[in-house]
């Protein structure tokens, strides 16, 4: 006989049981790496992630297990829904909460894999229709025999810390992002907020810094112990330091440190050429699908 499934809405006491229904979600399958446990943590700590709204966020129990989730991305009106494979019959109910629960004025998205042929059926009998927007993710084997690079002349490694690098580090990032360089633009427009990420490992996040002590570029890495991959976000070099090696040579630092933790894999969301220069094979391709009706609370 099926255990009773529970709803609740999402609290940060949920937030271990969230990352581990998430690791289970791709432990035999990595169809939903999309969205892993990294990419979670990530976001939730984001500035621009509104954590008012968590509360919205919707899980499916079995024993306090969780064991379907409905999650919004970086802002409403997009984002994940994922069930354990023994409860795929949930997942028709999951969507329907999203559409109602986690979309913006003009409906809810989310993008599903080319493969989950049983997901795709489901998202199209309840109305979504399909968008030209699409996501790629791509795997690189941890080989230490081929992960050789090296710094340029000028330039040595550092582990930026999140809380006590803060500034520097969201000044990099404008920079590497290509908002500019002009720092009093930066700090109008930028709130300084130190991000404290619980699984973090501030030993993988590598950046590189010059004769002056200022980070040119990072690469941050996720790893979470008990698993066998690692997520890459983000990698990030200012314009005046491009075209040199640096990114390569902070990523394949992170890959050598990530593996002697355990890891044997990577992923990131791209399909740039410079990840497949760097040994990065396109792994899942991801259609985003749209539903523009069902207004929240609607029933």
């Amino acid at each position: 006989m099926r255990a009773n499934i529970d709803f609740k809405n999402y609290t940060d006491s949920d937030y271990e049981a969230l990352c581990s229904f998430l690791i289970a979600l791709n432990e035999s399958d990595d169809r939903h790496i999309i969205w892993n446990w990294a990419r979670l943590e990530w976001m939730i700590e984001h500035p621009e992630f509104d954590k008012s709204l968590k509360n919205s966020i919707g899980l499916w129990t079995v024993d306090d297990k969780i064991v379907g989730a409905a999650i919004y991305d970086m802002y409403f009106g997009e984002g994940f829904c994922g069930v354990l494979p023994e409860y795929k019959d949930l997942y028709k109910a999951i969507l329907e909460y999203a559409c109602k629960e986690l979309r913006d004025d003009s409906g809810f998205g989310l993008a599903i894999c080319d493969e989950n042929m049983d997901e795709l059926e489901m998202t199209k009998s309840l109305g979504f229709t399909p968008s030209d927007l699409d996501e790629t993710i791509m795997e690189r084997s941890l080989d230490v025999r081929s992960l050789d690079a090296k710094l340029p002349d000028g330039l040595k490694f550092f582990c930026p810390d999140p809380v006590e690098n803060a500034y520097d580090l969201q000044w990099l990032f404008w920079q590497g992002f290509d908002h500019g360089d002009d720092k009093a633009e930066f700090e109008r427009e930028e709130e300084i907020v130190p991000r404290v990420r619980k699984h973090f490992n501030k030993d993988l996040g590598v950046a590189a810094v010059n004769e002056k002590g200022e980070m040119v570029a990072c690469c941050l890495l996720w790893y979470m112990a008990g698993t066998d991959y690692v997520y890459v976000e983000p990698v990030c070099t200012i314009p005046a330091y491009r075209g040199k090696g640096i990114a390569k040579a902070l990523i394949f630092e992170a890959f050598r440190r990530a593996k002697n933790l355990g890891a044997t894999r990577a992923y990131v969301i791209s399909n740039m050429e410079f990840y497949e220069r760097l040994g990065f094979r396109k792994k899942h391709h991801y259609s985003f699908f749209w539903k523009k009706d069902g207004k929240k609370g609607d029933t």
